[in-house]
């Protein structure tokens, strides 16, 4: 194994947004009624989107899975956790694509599409999940399909969440990284 220090610093900050993506669902979660699944409102989302942005997709991904899927594992979701790292993998893939196709390195401004993309993204994979929780407890497809859209609002309060969080973050943030970057 060859000492790698890039890859150490990405090692390291994979760990550091895990456990805050992690912390930014425990401190603040305010639990919303829904027919299908047991949704609230929390920080965890907008914190992997960034994670995605400054350490990459892949990278992203894997500090997202652990963030967001560890928190389901220890907090009574661990049914339904491969559906989270699920959705993790889809905001990955669509936030690459965005940001490869806006050049937003180039273009700081544009985060602000990439946070109302990801939150659009973000409200049509907990409708997937919605449907998919509830078929998995053994309801019909169509009673699945309006349950599932009945019981969008926390997905909806995030991703306006995300929207706005995102661009403020990446913008405070992104000046730190390049120093970092331009370091190692």
């Amino acid at each position: 194994m060859t000492n790698n220090p890039h890859r150490t610093q990405k090692l390291i900050f994979t760990a550091l947004f895990a456990a805050i993506i992690y912390i930014g669902i425990w401190v603040l979660r305010i639990p919303l009624p829904a027919i299908v699944g047991r949704p609230f409102i929390h920080f965890g989302n907008p914190l992997m989107i960034l994670a995605i942005i400054l350490l990459g997709g892949g990278w992203g991904f894997v500090a997202g899975a652990i963030g967001l899927g560890g928190f389901d594992v220890l907090n009574g979701y661990a049914a339904t956790s491969w559906l989270t790292v699920s959705e993790v993998a889809v905001m990955a893939i669509v936030v690459t694509l965005l940001i490869k196709a806006l050049k937003l390195r180039d273009h700081p401004g544009r985060i602000v599409v990439v946070g109302i993309v990801a939150g659009a993204t973000k409200v049509v994979t907990s409708y997937l999940v919605g449907v998919s929780e509830a078929l998995m407890v053994g309801t019909s497809l169509n009673v699945a399909i309006g349950a599932a859209f009945a019981s969008l609002l926390a997905a909806v309060i995030n991703a306006v969440a995300a929207a706005v969080i995102v661009p403020l973050l990446y913008l405070a943030l992104r000046p730190v990284f390049d120093r970092m970057r331009a370091r190692s």
